[in-house]
């Protein structure tokens, strides 16, 4: 039943029109956008650079810092509510992003070491444990391409564990850290309720 009623309507004229015409403005708009192509060396090399260096844990911190710095402001000048939801909404925000920056970073970087740590070139008297993440056929671990392996394959495997921390650690710390936020506002907590 609701693929016929989606079919009448993708085939109706009306949508035809609309799509069509809302196709032209998204075409017109991206035409407006300039090409441009950085060839400033020292632009581009100090990009490659970042690129390498940066991790996913720090990126991380980077977007929790962000996020700190803009979202309590935001939730704290909201109009639209009273004042007791407004410093509500301030500690559950700055709790949330505290707990989930802090747990995101700590597990990225455990993992993206111990990536490092279990992924050696197999050797004899090498443990099997130091050759779980190692890449098959690989010769070499002071190449680049082997520094971004640890990286990318730590993000991957923080990925999975956060599946279940951020029931295990991340929900209980915001609940911690937002009672003690709006306890040090003279406010009730959410648990005394």
């Amino acid at each position: 039943m609701i693929r016929s009623i989606r079919t009448t309507i993708f085939n109706s004229s009306c949508y035809k029109k609309a799509a069509e015409k809302t196709y032209k403005v998204q075409q017109k708009l991206f035409n407006v956008l300039p090409e441009k192509c950085f060839i400033n060396k020292k632009f581009n090399d100090s990009f490659e650079r970042i690129g390498k260096e940066i991790s996913s844990a720090e990126n991380r911190l980077i977007l929790g810092i962000t996020a700190l710095m803009s979202q309590p402001f935001i939730d704290g000048h909201n109009k639209d509510v009273d004042e007791k939801t407004r410093k509500v909404s301030v500690a559950r925000t700055v709790a949330k992003i505290i707990a989930g920056t802090a747990t995101g970073y700590l597990i990225r970087k455990g993992c993206i070491k111990a990536v490092k740590n279990w992924s050696e070139i197999p050797k004899p008297g090498i443990k099997k444990i130091k050759t779980l993440f190692t890449p098959k056929g690989a010769k070499s671990v002071s190449t680049d391409a082997y520094e971004q392996y640890h990286n990318a394959m730590g993000t991957i495997t923080a990925l999975i564990a956060m599946m279940i921390t951020n029931f295990a650690i991340d929900a209980p710390l915001t609940k911690f850290l937002t009672n003690r936020f709006i306890g040090a506002q003279g406010g009730e907590n959410e648990t005394s309720k």
